[in-house]
């Protein structure tokens, strides 16, 4: 749920351009962005621009937008989210590979923000059983890192199903609320690429609010 100027006393609205594997990472990153949002009084606008079709997909997109960004023909956001998971590669190697496709666009390279989960997104959702407990009525285990195909998928199914609650979209349905309610300090402790992420992301955040 984004929140309007309204809230936060008029104050102009960042836009924020967001590109990711697929719908969990639209979800997951919304529901963060939307939380820092709201901590530091700073209206976001989040676009989603490539959120399904895998790693290769996101690339391919994010070569066209920033083309056509540096081109003029589209009008330059205030930050480009791009998330792909890190299955286990490492942040570098994805990071490298995000790079790859962005060093043409020089200009616009300050803009990206690099969220890369490692593992997968579903693990960022188990960062803190106390925002789990508050959202289903339940803890969670947060499971020693695990590179297998869909292993926190199913974590994040399982753990809702054992709250008593059908996971209808895998658990994802939640990412709102459990990201709304996180210990966000808890959180970064608790998955390194989560700290990472948010890191970058509240450094830009107080950037914007030091410009108000």
């Amino acid at each position: 749920m984004e929140f309007p100027p309204e809230c936060f006393g008029g104050t102009s609205m960042r836009d924020v351009s967001l590109f990711g594997e697929d719908a969990g990472h639209e979800v997951v990153l919304k529901g963060l962005l939307n939380r820092l949002s709201l901590d530091s009084e700073v209206p976001v606008r989040i676009t989603p621009l490539s959120v399904t079709g895998g790693v290769t997909r996101v690339h391919y997109e994010l070569g066209i937008f920033l083309r056509d960004v540096e081109k003029g023909k589209l009008r330059m956001p205030d930050l480009i989210v791009v998330a792909t998971d890190g299955n286990c590669k490492g942040y570098n190697a994805r990071r490298q590979e995000i790079e790859r496709v962005a060093q043409p666009y020089a200009s616009l390279l300050d803009l990206i923000v690099y969220a890369i989960p490692d593992p997968h997104i579903e693990r960022w959702l188990l960062a803190d059983p106390s925002a789990f407990k508050t959202v289903l009525g339940r803890g969670c285990d947060l499971p020693q890192e695990k590179c297998e195909k869909n292993f926190y998928k199913q974590v994040l199914a399982k753990e809702v199903r054992e709250s008593g609650v059908k996971p209808i979209l895998g658990g994802l349905e939640y990412a709102d609320d459990i990201t709304a309610n996180m210990n966000l300090a808890a959180a970064e402790k608790n998955d390194a690429s989560l700290g990472r992420v948010l890191g970058e992301l509240k450094a830009r955040f107080n950037q914007w609010k030091a410009q108000q």
